[in-house]
């Protein structure tokens, strides 16, 4: 019956220490994987995911010293514990390795003991450490706010889908939290010791998305070989959450789609494929019916991710949630900036409740922070919000209300630009290609309009 333990890769140039070093790990219950190269460890860390390595610092090419400098590169939660190991070690070495991040340093010949005892501490303390950043995440996700009945309604869905491996696809207008509710069902799925691994599609260009998913391997003119990995990779385990999807390419649409359903992927430029256990939520704020219809979104891949379809409600239709969540910005933001903590006069939360926010949570928080920073007073008067433009219900503009068909083509542009950085995320290139224009041209109109970049 083959070991289903911890997984060990052991790096040395010579055959009988690979061989013997296996032997005695297997039968401590660990599964081994042996190479002989400081370039054939990178690689088989791009194909798959380790708890500990066992590195000697003298090899050909390159040396255990400069893998284990590549091996720091690794996100943090994907990154294996080093034991360096060495026939010649002095203390310069050691103090040397253990700054560039290695677990120990263990000198030949080895022992059984010595080297059970070190590789048993190591696998401990890396998943000690993988537990501590778990929970410090933890701590700084927001909980969902408020008692509404489209809430309560959202936690008991939640607490039905959260424990399967289903995909889940996620509905909702920019700004209503859909990430938030992707980590809340992550944080409360089988999977929550794992990665939680986020790409906006809608913030990638579409020359990088590739390459952001799935990682990418280059040899370049002199030799060297520049690894990255891809998101993808780095969800395994967890959970990999694509936000907007619907904004995704046809091409990498039909890549991701074999990834799905092959379980497995090729970064680009790779020869052999990657396989890969992620459970995959998706969210979008777009029609995707639709889209499919335009030709934008291929069919099948939207049966693959519409497993479970769920949809996040705008905050205009939670209204009464609208004081809990204003109330825990502003200590959240009261906290982080030093300031004294604020109170809402009974006009104010009555004007934040009769607003239409059609920037949903996400405006309401902006607001909140903007209000802890610019005004010193405790009390936060209604007269202190602006938001008496966009009030619910409210009807068309009175075409009174221009002076001109120039100021009437103004206000169309600037909402329509405004609408397409929020699609966007804030993302100006991105926008500009839905806008049909060039970058440059639309700074300038937003320059004109008095629309300022998103940070």
């Amino acid at each position: 019956m083959p070991n289903s333990g911890p997984k060990v890769l052991i790096v040395d140039d010579e055959a009988n220490i690979r061989q013997s070093l296996s032997g005695v790990l297997a039968d401590e219950g660990y599964q081994c994987t042996a190479v002989a190269s400081g370039e054939a460890c990178l690689e088989a860390l791009a194909r798959e995911s380790y708890e500990a390595i066992f590195l000697d610092i003298w090899l050909p090419g390159m040396d255990g010293l400069a893998a284990l400098a590549r091996i720091q590169e690794w996100p943090s939660g994907a990154r294996p514990a080093v034991i360096m190991i060495s026939g010649h070690g002095n203390i310069e070495t050691a103090v040397k390795a253990t700054k560039l991040g290695a677990f120990d340093f263990v000198e030949k010949p080895l022992t059984i003991e010595k080297v059970s005892v070190v590789l048993k501490n190591a696998v401990e303390q890396r998943r000690m450490d993988l537990e501590l950043r778990r929970l410090r995440e933890d701590s700084v996700w927001p909980e969902i706010i408020g008692d509404s009945v489209a809430v309560k309604a959202l936690r008991q869905q939640l607490n039905l889908m959260a424990a399967t491996n289903g995909r889940v696809l996620i509905y909702g207008e920019s700004g209503t939290g859909k990430e938030l509710v992707a980590r809340a069902i992550h944080r409360a799925s089988p999977r929550v010791n794992g990665p939680f691994v986020e790409v906006n599609c809608a913030a990638i260009p579409e020359d990088l998305i590739e390459s952001e998913l799935f990682g990418h391997r280059r040899t370049n003119l002199d030799g060297a070989t520049d690894h990255k990995i891809g998101k993808l990779q780095k969800a395994h385990g967890g959970t990999f959450f694509l936000d907007e999807v619907g904004d995704m390419s046809l091409k990498t649409q039909a890549k991701v789609l074999r990834a799905l359903d092959e379980h497995r992927f090729e970064p680009v430029g790779a020869p052999q494929s990657i396989q890969v256990d992620a459970r995959v939520i998706a969210a979008t704020n777009k029609n995707l019916e639709k889209e499919i219809e335009r030709g934008n979104f291929r069919e099948d891949l939207f049966y693959r991710l519409n497993v479970i379809p769920f949809t996040v409600p705008p905050l205009r239709d939670r209204a009464e949630d609208i004081p809990a969540l204003a109330n825990h910005f502003l200590e959240e933001f009261s906290k982080a900036y030093g300031r004294k903590p604020k109170e809402l006069a009974e006009e104010t939360v009555e004007a934040l409740m009769n607003y239409a926010w059609p920037g949903n949570v996400r405006e309401l928080r902006n607001l909140m922070e903007r209000l802890v920073i610019l005004h010193p007073q405790r009390r936060i008067e209604a007269r202190h919000l602006a938001l008496d433009g966009n009030r619910k219900n409210q009807g068309p503009k009175s075409w009174e209300s221009f002076g001109s068909l120039h100021e009437v083509r103004e206000a169309a542009e600037r909402d329509y630009i405004l609408h397409k950085l929020d699609e966007t995320g804030g993302n100006v290139s991105r926008a500009s290609e839905l806008l049909g224009l060039e970058r440059s041209n639309l700074y300038r109109k937003m320059k004109a309009l008095g629309i300022a970049p998103k940070e």
